[in-house]
């Protein structure tokens, strides 16, 4: 039996999976990779219709759901194995596979928005969005607002200031929350560097790396890649605490796929303590398990990132997964961007957003 994947194009998404795939006994198993904006571009039933194993973040689920091309965890594994998971894995990670009664996606990786710094240039890190606005006017502070990422920053803020998103089912967020969010992203947009503004978060990881024009960037998904030349640290806070927007991915299973007992007994291996603390971490990849989070061998390869990023990724907001989800954070952030760039007043970008919502979410649909 040969079964075929599909994961990302980054050490962190295919490494692992193309390491583990040398071991499997009782058939074979071969990763391709697409790039990273691939899961927001490409339709998940063409890509579930391709292959087997398919990596996709928990946005898509409820667009997996409406064209019923995924197997729901459900059907594979015991109750009892789920609710392991639950207990274990950090965060929200295997709840933001679950919709529509049912759990879509295996949380290999786990992920969030957090702060990244060079510290030899910023010092140390703000704890507050306060201190954060403070810092960039001395030094060059970088907001991440490329494709999706202008709304998932909003979203962030959004959640700091002591509201979350999309609760209503009938609007996105509150006049007030979202005026006092989007006054926060415009500020500290009009001094972030123009060299990282249309940078994903790996190019403006890459860019920190390598030139010293960006000292901080508050917000931005974690890559444990960059921890040898990067200071990570917990997203900031505001009244209603740490507010981030969670990632990560998480190996979904196609209708197409033939499963026998030797590949299942190879997804739960990836699961488990074994690869999560040894194997996943010493090929490029950033596990989901809170052991893994919390080993002292696994922070001290990789400068602490976990332990010091631990309780943001346990306090992440799930975003919206609802079908269209995709469309509406892509149609959201395009609205912000122009926003920003045309230095408009808040008041009437929250009404397109709130209209935005409504429009991509079916009155009364789960989110």
């Amino acid at each position: 039996m040969h079964y075929q994947g599909l994961t990302w194009d980054h050490p962190r998404g295919f490494n692992a999976l193309e390491a583990a795939s040398k071991t499997v006994e009782g058939f074979s198993l071969t990763w391709d990779k697409h790039p990273l904006e691939g899961f927001e571009t490409h339709p998940i039933a063409d890509l579930c219709a391709r292959y087997d194993l398919v990596v996709l973040d928990h946005p898509h689920v409820g667009e997996a759901v409406a064209n019923d091309c995924l197997v729901p965890l459900e059907d594979l594994f015991g109750a009892d194995e789920i609710a392991r998971l639950e207990a274990d894995c950090i965060g929200p990670s295997l709840s933001s596979y679950h919709y529509a009664g049912k759990h879509w996606a295996l949380p290999l990786d786990a992920a969030t928005q957090v702060m990244a710094a060079r510290e030899d240039l910023s010092g140390d890190l703000p704890e507050t969005w306060g201190a954060v606005v403070a810092l960039s006017k001395r030094l060059p502070v970088a907001l991440s607002l490329a494709g999706p990422h202008a709304a998932l920053s909003f979203q962030s803020m959004c959640v700091a200031l002591g509201e979350k998103p999309a609760v209503n089912r009938d609007r996105f967020i509150g006049r007030d929350t979202g005026e006092a969010a989007y006054e926060l992203m415009r500020e500290l947009a009009e001094r972030s560097p123009v060299s990282v503004r249309d940078k994903n978060p790996i190019g403006i990881l890459q860019h920190m790396c390598d030139h010293e024009d960006v000292a901080l960037c508050p917000l931005i998904y974690g890559y444990v890649n960059y921890a040898d030349q990067l200071r990570f640290g917990n997203a900031p806070k505001g009244a209603g605490g740490i507010g981030s927007t969670l990632g990560g991915t998480g190996i979904g299973i196609s209708r197409k796929c033939e499963i026998t007992l030797e590949l299942l007994t190879h997804l739960r291996w990836l699961m488990s303590e074994a690869a999560q603390i040894g194997f996943i971490p010493a090929h490029d990849g950033q596990p989901s398990l809170k052991s893994a989070w919390r080993d002292p061998q696994v922070n001290a390869r990789w400068g602490r990132f976990y332990e010091r990023t631990y309780d943001t990724l346990e306090a992440a907001y799930l975003r919206p997964r609802h079908n269209h989800a995709i469309a509406f954070q892509t149609a959201a952030s395009a609205r912000l961007r122009t926003a920003l760039e045309g230095g408009e007043a808040a008041q009437g970008v929250i009404a397109d957003l709130n209209n935005l919502y409504t429009d991509y979410h079916p009155t009364g649909v789960e989110t």
